[in-house]
């Protein structure tokens, strides 16, 4: 792997993290709606669903 490749795999966990703690604030802060982690894991469910088939092709 070149390192532009790892660069850029590095910054989508960084990414695919700050958007699941971002969830998990969120949640936390209306705790009426949902456990926050289970909010958390959704929203990484979602980003995994539209980033890998992109990152396959």
């Amino acid at each position: 792997m070149s390192s532009l490749a790892l660069l850029v795999a590095v910054l989508l966990v960084v990414v695919a993290f700050m958007f699941s703690a971002g969830l998990i604030y969120f949640a936390y802060r209306h705790p009426a709606w949902r456990s926050p982690l289970t909010i958390g894991l959704l929203g990484l469910t979602l980003l995994a669903t539209v980033v890998v088939p992109v990152v396959v092709r």
